[in-house]
């Protein structure tokens, strides 16, 4: 019964993974964004963040509220103890009750409330921007990987149409020393180059399984799903009239330093330090606050008049007590905590001036690179597709040639390389100019996720 239990369960269970290994997805580069833009953990955690920083701001409003505490208390005393009541020592079990309720409202704190809130705010606005960084991070990466799988796709598919060529290239060797019109040299130089172009096929296959893997991986999906990838409709004429092309340089970088987002949240961090250094020097200020405090307590050792009183009467009349006060708190030394922290926040400030400095330089090279890369690029496709017309052309007349006998199987095979080589190196030369466009994209902070397209 056992074994036939486990016989059971383990059928169960490979027909699951059967299942599971046989399925397919399909799935469109704008779903992959979509799935990126849910999945990924780094914009929940950025996300997260922002949720904070918006309680942090309701915390902070609430500060400018006076602060209200109450307290009650019970005791049950046994032994000989002073009874105030009776103004006497006596031996005896006695219980009290107390009970109050206070309220403490800043009148004066160095503007405390005022630029803490400010600080927040600031630190709130940081943090959105920095989350809108995050998220075209993640469009970006996911748009890169999604990329690399088309074109590791289309290389593979040029390797099997050269396969194919040199298949049918095989045939035709074959017949042609069977006939005695070649020698069987030929027919080994032949079968060595299928058989490195099946290597081709392996290698890539290989390649475009690695993309893929590193696409399923950052869309944070089942990978025991086969997926497949839509291709889009690619106009290479439409990447080369990119009105990139017609762009200043100038232009560009004054774009990115209005729209960047992590310039943004750079310049609101600044502006947040700014107010925390007002806040540490705030500090060497006096405070002044107001009170109130209101306060009753029973006793059973009460007496009034040789006469018990009850407890209603005690708590709620005879012993209420009320106060209303103003207190001035003025720092004359504390170890030297309040000048180390405005030390510390003129430090701090610096830094992100530093930082701010830093970043705006950071885009500008980038911006300048990327422009560059883009304008190179283009002129390396219109190459590139020159170099595949002109192999074509010579492959289609070495065959000619091949086929009544004027060039050797040797100046073939070099031709059929050659023209592989094009047009590989075309498919790479769109593919890195599509990618260089939205690397422009990116560095000039437009990626919003609806308008990535590669069609």
């Amino acid at each position: 019964m056992k074994k036939l239990f486990l016989l059971t369960a383990f059928g169960a269970l490979f027909l699951i993974n059967s299942i599971q290994a046989q399925e397919t997805r399909t799935i469109t580069l704008q779903e992959a964004i979509d799935l990126a833009l849910d999945n990924n953990y780094l914009l929940k955690q950025a996300e997260n963040n922002l949720e904070l920083s918006d309680k942090r701001i309701l915390s902070e409003k609430a500060d400018f509220l006076p602060s209200v505490s109450s307290s009650m208390r019970y005791s049950k005393t046994t032994g000989r103890q002073f009874v105030q009541e009776t103004l006497s020592f006596t031996d005896v079990t006695s219980s009290s009750t107390s009970g109050s309720i206070s309220a403490n409202m800043p009148i004066f704190n160095g503007f405390n409330n005022i630029l803490t809130l400010r600080a927040s705010e600031s630190g709130q606005n940081s943090s959105e921007e920095n989350f809108n960084r995050t998220r075209e991070n993640v469009i970006f990466d996911t748009a890169s990987r999604y990329l690399r799988v088309l074109l590791d796709m289309q290389l593979l598919e040029d390797a099997r149409e050269n396969l194919e060529t040199t298949l049918k290239q095989l045939d035709q060797t074959k017949a042609q020393v069977e006939v005695g019109s070649r020698p069987n040299v030929d027919l080994y130089n032949q079968e060595a180059t299928v058989a490195n172009a099946e290597l081709t096929i392996t290698q890539r296959e290989n390649a475009l399984k690695l993309s893929k893997l590193q696409l399923v991986r950052s869309l944070q999906v089942d990978p025991l799903v086969n997926y497949e990838f839509v291709v889009p409709n690619f106009d290479p004429e439409a990447v080369k009239s990119s009105p990139v092309a017609n762009y200043d340089a100038r232009d560009l970088i004054e774009e990115a330093l209005l729209n960047r987002s992590d310039l943004k949240s750079a310049e609101y961090n600044l502006e947040s330090l700014k107010y925390q250094l007002q806040i540490a020097k705030g500090s060497l200020l006096p405070t002044v606050s107001a009170n109130a405090s209101v306060s009753s307590g029973y006793s059973d050792q009460y007496r009034l008049g040789g006469q018990d009183v009850s407890f209603s009467d005690q708590f709620f009349d005879q012993r209420v007590n009320k106060s209303l006060g103003i207190s001035l708190s003025l720092p004359i030394f504390n170890n030297w905590n309040r000048m180390y922290n405005i030390q510390s926040s003129q430090v701090s400030l610096k830094n992100a001036e530093l930082g701010l400095e830093n970043t705006k330089l950071q885009i500008i090279q980038e911006i300048t690179q990327a422009f560059n890369d883009f304008t190179s690029l283009t002129a390396q496709l219109e190459a590139a597709e020159k170099s595949l017309v002109a192999s074509e052309r010579a492959f289609a007349t070495q065959q000619e040639r091949y086929n009544v006998g004027a060039s050797t199987l040797i100046e073939l095979s070099q031709a059929q390389n050659q023209y592989l080589q094009a047009q590989s190196s075309r498919t790479s030369a769109l593919y890195n100019l599509i990618f260089q466009e939205k690397l422009l994209d990116y560095y000039l902070g437009k990626l919003t996720g609806e308008d990535v397209r590669f069609d």
